[in-house]
């Protein structure tokens, strides 16, 4: 039953998006036969108020009808033009994540359930709502008379809402791997696992609470960037209090400009600190959207909103270290090998051809002035080549490519002529120095040495593991691989029941989609 629910909320999503004109508003270059025929039918079912806006309104408006589900897909997928392309995610981009406020009375007993206290014994004083967005909605409050904080509450039935969508969002990319081959390359179902799993971490708010814990321990011998101060006493799994920040968002130029800040000092701190992070620390904001961040009377950065972070690995690190450095250097032999290295690119295919490609892009940029050349826009036109060579979806590489094309921008809003290679070198450059060079080597030797005698450590308990799994093999060699009846019972009863609830739910899709076709046309 549950994939005929699904297969009806589908079909549900399907038409409020005609009918808001999204369908009609993509990309139909290329499309022919029944899939063209499909584009013109969305046209004209569109409403007619919709057909004189943009797609991004057409899209926000579609999403915010459809409800907290599809408006965290929609703001999931900008972070994805290898999935849906770039100019249906730069629109993604600019969807406004504003939902209603849910009553004051179910956000109190949410904190009551959560934290096991009551709102007035938590809390002196605890206002009505000043922000609503699709998971959660932000109240002010008072603590102990006299400290403000920002208590942010989980919207009541979003967890149940997320898992029923989800579970279309799971058909949907099993179809699309299964039927269209030209996709398997972008994983959908990756896609959707990725998407389930960014929700369940930002719909427990002890997460996010972590997450702003343990940046704040990384940065706190930086200067110029902080982030809130978590109260554990009065944070739970649906509630999150943290500090009141008083400044400036980073949207309000001019007000930041009559307030007297350094513009051009702001843009550098912004784009070295969210360099620290990703090579430093590999832990970094990966929503780092205008709104999400504030500058306070002390002219210091402050980032808000850590649901959504990206990790790299020390090694992911190093690749995209030495990636950038291969461009600066104009070494595309190196650049190429580190993504054969790094396993990005299949090994079938020649280094010297993948060179070559990346020379393409390196080139160009060679001879201009620093300040024209985008960081963000030289990853992106890589990922562009890579495709062509069979580069299987990265998510993490993507996530924080999409962040640094977003971080640059709020950059170059508060400094046209910013410079960021220049701006950047001081982090980059001394990260290089100190993760390629000797000190690297040596570290490399430390840490290869440690795991060599922690494998050590472990060799009697592997010698006796593997002499079992010899046995296990020679039994099998002798006898066959064999399933005992319970086994094989459950294996049958499995692949039955998935094809039986399979048919079901394509007959009533059918079913449905002759009905809508029969109100149409009749």
């Amino acid at each position: 039953m549950g994939r005929i629910a699904a297969s009806f909320r589908l079909i549900h999503a399907g038409w409020v998006m005609t009918r808001e004109g999204v369908i009609s508003a993509l990309p139909a270059e290329g499309l022919s036969g029944l899939p063209a025929f499909a584009h013109r039918v969305a046209g004209a079912l569109s409403r007619k108020r919709s057909r004189d806006t943009a797609r991004s309104e057409r899209m926000s408006r579609a999403m915010n009808r459809l409800g907290p589900s599809y408006v965290k897909l929609g703001q999931f997928l900008a972070t994805r033009p290898d999935f849906v392309g770039k100019e249906v995610a730069d629109d993604l981009q600019l969807l406004q994540d504003r939902m209603d406020f849910f009553p004051e009375e179910a956000a109190r007993r949410t904190v009551e359930g959560s934290l096991g206290r009551t709102v007035d014994n938590l809390f002196t004083q605890f206002d009505p709502p000043i922000a609503a967005a699709s998971m959660a909605q932000v109240h002010p409050a008072i603590v102990d008379g006299k400290r403000k904080v920002a208590v942010k509450v989980i919207r009541p039935g979003v967890r149940l809402r997320f898992a029923q969508d989800l579970e279309g969002f799971f058909m949907v990319a099993k179809l699309q791997e299964r039927f269209v081959p030209v996709t398997r390359r972008l994983r959908p179902v990756m896609v959707a696992e990725t998407l389930a799993q960014t929700t369940r971490i930002e719909m427990d708010l002890r997460l996010e609470a972590a997450a702003l814990s343990e940046i704040a321990e990384n940065i706190k011998e930086d200067e110029g960037f902080r982030v809130p101060a978590v109260d554990w006493e009065r944070t739970g799994r649906d509630v999150l209090t943290m500090e009141w920040i008083d400044g400036i968002k980073m949207s309000d130029v001019e007000g930041l400009r009559a307030a007297g800040f350094d513009l051009q000092k702001l843009a550098r701190t912004l784009i070295q600190s969210f360099l620290r992070h990703t090579l430093r620390d590999g832990f970094f904001h990966a929503d780092m959207h205008p709104g999400n961040l504030f500058v306070d009377p002390k002219g210091t950065i402050v980032a808000v909103d850590f649901g959504i972070t990206g990790r790299l690995n020390k090694q992911q690190r190093r690749f995209l270290a030495e990636i950038l450095y291969g461009f600066i250097t104009r070494d595309y032999r190196r650049v190429a090998e580190v993504h054969f290295e790094a396993g990005y690119v299949p090994h079938h295919h020649d280094v010297a051809s993948f060179a070559q490609a990346i020379r393409a892009i390196g080139e160009p940029i060679h001879g201009q002035p620093a300040e024209t050349i985008s960081m963000a826009k030289l990853l992106t036109l890589l990922f562009e080549v890579t495709e062509l060579f069979d580069m299987e979806t990265r998510a993490e590489l993507i996530m924080l490519q999409k962040t640094m094309v977003v971080v640059e921008g709020v950059s170059r809003t508060l400094d046209p002529n910013f410079n960021m290679w220049k701006s950047a070198e001081p982090v980059v450059g001394g990260w290089i120095r100190k993760n390629l060079g000797p000190v690297g080597i040596v570290g490399d030797v430390k840490e290869s040495g440690m795991a060599l005698l922690h494998f050590m450590r472990q060799t009697p308990e592997l010698t006796k593991r593997l002499e079992r799994l010899s046995g296990e093999l020679d039994n099998m060699a002798a006898n066959g691989l064999r399933f005992d009846e319970a086994t094989a019972a459950a294996i049958g009863k499995a692949e039955a029941r998935h094809t039986r609830t399979g048919r079901v739910a394509l007959i009533v899709i059918a079913a449905c989609m002759v009905i809508l076709t029969a109100k149409l046309l009749f």
